[in-house]
């Protein structure tokens, strides 16, 4: 019985220190939070499909309420849509949150974040109905100068985007975006200003 008192002490004290890596519990969001709580609330770490989409619908509606520009909360967002699609992959909703998740992403000038999300809603799910829209957003963030900055990927992208889907609405914004492609804000205008009214 002392061989085994010995033997389990190490044991317990070893259980009995410290965590050093902060642990993390399900918050669930309600319908009371404000963006204040929201943003004072830590990120979740779960798995669980229904409590991610129940988080990245709060999020979404809690989002579309404000009226000012919440860095703190647009992050929360992001990270919630994002773990809702990253961890439940094979749902129809994954890819319509990593675009989401993107244009949040952009508002905060986050344009790596927006990358990423963006890249990974093309390639995971090409046959996603928004695809284009996808492309379209990534093509653009490539094409601002606030942001990625490149306008060769940006000129490939949107000429991916007319390649593959020619007759979509996405097309013809790209097609108008290459026409602009290199263009300051004043060559802009003025060849606007050119153009007869209808």
């Amino acid at each position: 019985m002392r061989y085994l008192l010995i033997l389990a002490l190490p044991i317990l004290l070893e259980a009995c220190q410290p965590n050093n890596e902060k642990e993390r519990e399900v918050i669930v969001l309600t319908k009371k939070d404000t963006p204040s709580t929201l943003a004072k609330k830590d990120s979740v770490l779960t798995h669980d499909c229904k409590v991610l989409f129940r988080q990245a619908k709060t999020m979404d509606s809690t989002i579309l309420k404000q009226l000012d520009l919440n860095i703190d909360l647009a992050n929360k967002a992001i990270r919630a849509f994002t773990d809702f699609a990253f961890y439940c992959e094979s749902d129809s909703l994954s890819p319509v949150y990593l675009i989401k998740s993107a244009q949040i992403a952009i508002s905060i000038k986050n344009g790596n974040q927006a990358k990423i999300v963006l890249e990974r809603c093309i390639s995971n799910y090409p046959k996603f109905k928004n695809k284009p829209a996808a492309l379209f957003l990534l093509a653009q963030l490539y094409d601002e100068q606030s942001l990625l900055n490149n306008e060769e990927e940006a000129k490939k992208i949107y000429e991916q985007l007319i390649f593959d889907y020619p007759k979509s609405e996405w097309a013809k914004n790209a097609k108008g975006a290459l026409q602009l492609l290199g263009k300051t804000d004043q060559q802009i205008i003025n060849e606007f200003n050119k153009k007869p009214q209808k």
